[in-house]
């Protein structure tokens, strides 16, 4: 892997984290939509927005190049990326945001985990140290928390799973979000008409204002999107996993500041662990951007 690959690659890691990080900020505008509805207007509007942009890059042809074993690939990431939103909407919209940051908090450890064990991925002496401080943490949370965090566990194995499989995509990130939001479409507006018949849709039924936040569902659910599968093609998934502490940073501080859930002394100590861990990750990967600079100047003279 080139160093030009692993700076492009951090930034479309950090633009796609930054991005969900925010979304307990957005999800809550949709009420009273409940979050199969909200889910099912994500796949629809997300799969008519990703369609405009492969016709306009010129990468329609790509569908018919895709080899068989790809489609199914691309079919179980779209099953594994709708249980995902629909768990974490299901958390933002009812007051779980910290849950929901707890689960985020685990996914780490199984993309690191799954980067091990199935694609021999190896840490260096920072990473581990970071990696083991992230455990701490994650124990002193779920500690704090006293009883299984289903919330939590079905985030991070939905999503750390969710990236094996992108990892070994290889289609253009463009197409393969196009084609799993497409996959699971037909279902999404079948549900919409269902409930729209059955007089249980909020799409029509709550102003012009609520339909446009559901449409830009669409917009907010792709974009990350787009940026982790350009991410996920060019770093290790070790590398992804220990990035990946930025987005439930965010949303915790969002669920303490901004939704006043509670934060006793045991769940600030492991907030603090997680930073500890992004501090020592994040010197590693500055140092090691440093010596691939060198070693590129030094290559050219």
């Amino acid at each position: 892997m080139s160093a030009e690959q692993r700076r492009s690659g951090l930034l479309f890691g950090v633009g796609a984290y930054v991005c969900w990080g925010l979304f307990p900020a957005f999800f809550p505008l949709l009420k009273p939509a409940g979050a199969v509805e909200v889910l099912a207007h994500r796949i629809v509007w997300s799969f008519l927005l990703m369609a405009v942009v492969i016709v306009a890059v010129r990468r329609l042809g790509d569908l018919r190049t895709i080899a068989p074993h790809t489609w199914l690939l691309l079919t179980c990431a779209s099953v594994l990326i709708s249980i995902n939103w629909v768990i974490y909407v299901y958390a933002v919209n009812n007051g779980h945001v910290i849950d929901a940051a707890l689960g985020y908090f685990i996914n780490p450890l199984v993309s690191v985990a799954l980067g091990v064990l199935i694609f021999r991925e190896r840490l260096n002496g920072a990473q581990f140290a970071a990696l083991v401080i992230a455990v701490i943490a994650v124990v002193v949370l779920t500690v704090e928390v006293g009883e299984p965090p289903i919330i939590g566990l079905g985030l991070a194995l939905s999503f750390g799973l969710y990236g094996a499989v992108k990892k070994v995509v290889p289609t253009d990130p463009r197409v393969s979000v196009g084609i799993e939001a497409g996959v699971a479409a037909p279902v999404a507006l079948a549900y919409i008409v269902v409930l729209q018949v059955t007089g249980h849709a909020t799409f029509a039924d709550h102003g012009t204002d609520h339909a446009a936040l559901m449409i830009l569902s669409g917009v907010v659910t792709a974009l990350p999107l787009l940026l982790f599968a350009a991410a996920a093609q060019r770093l290790p998934l070790v590398t992804m996993g220990l990035m990946f502490y930025l987005t439930p940073a965010m949303q915790l501080t969002w669920g303490v500041v901004v939704g006043h859930e509670p934060m006793p002394p045991v769940r600030w100590l492991g907030f603090a662990l997680i930073w500890v861990a992004l501090l020592v990750f994040s010197g590693d990967a500055l140092r090691r951007r440093r010596v691939d600079r060198v070693s590129l100047e030094s290559s050219y003279q």
